[in-house]
């Protein structure tokens, strides 16, 4: 299984969709969670997309969202989470179970303004909720960087590490250098899996934002 995740920087090129998209033809995840993401990116090989809802601010276009989920697992379900225009949550079963897809942005100014405090709080909510009904993927812009000093608040990188140690998560990006997107699973849906790390964009070229992708290979 490939779970992948990049901030494709709202489009802002059109002259970019071609090459965004022949970059995730070429990660070919099952899973695949886009922040910053517009609906020109056309993935047909995914049978359920998922966005989260339309944004009402004048400053976007009508075919942006901030976060959309594209799964090659059948959807059973959704979740509700704290904010529809920014997060949501997919409910999928897949050969390793069922499991809660949530796709999110943490801090859509990013992480120095107050109201990134309190939509992390809101979100932790989400995420102890959620991860005690079923197996728990979060995915998205997080806004934190967990292994160097390239972008991070001590309180925001407490908050969530606290977070996942008290659900049973794993942050399996946690080491990536300059990595603010993360992908991080619940340890049981994880189980004796050995995880494979990828990543692109390195030179920012497509969006400002590297992409990183995790694949659990049975041992």
């Amino acid at each position: 299984m490939k779970i992948a995740t990049w901030n494709i920087e709202r489009l802002k090129s059109s002259k970019k969709l071609a090459g965004i998209i022949a970059q995730l033809h070429a990660i070919d995840a099952d899973l695949l969670i886009l922040t910053e993401a517009d609906e020109r990116v056309i993935l047909p090989q995914y049978e359920n997309v998922l966005m989260s809802e339309p944004l009402n601010a004048p400053y976007y276009n009508t075919h942006e969202h901030r976060t959309i989920i594209y799964s090659k697992y059948k959807l059973i379900g959704t979740d509700n989470t704290y904010d529809g225009e920014t997060a949501v949550c997919a409910c999928l079963e897949t050969p390793n179970g069922p499991l809660a897809v949530y796709g999110t942005i943490i801090g859509i100014h990013g992480n120095r303004r107050p109201s990134f405090k309190e939509n992390l709080e809101e979100q932790l909510l989400d995420f102890d909720f959620i991860s005690h009904k079923m197996p728990l993927c979060i995915a998205g812009d997080f806004n934190i960087s967990f292994s160097d000093n390239y972008y991070f608040v001590k309180h925001g990188r407490d908050s969530l590490n606290a977070c996942f140690a008290r659900n049973n998560l794993v942050n399996l990006t946690t080491e990536l250098p300059e990595a603010i997107d993360h992908i991080v699973l619940s340890k049981s849906f994880v189980g004796n899996r050995t995880v494979k790390l990828t990543e692109w964009n390195l030179d920012k070229s497509l969006s400002d934002h590297k992409g990183v992708c995790v694949e659990l290979i049975p041992q």
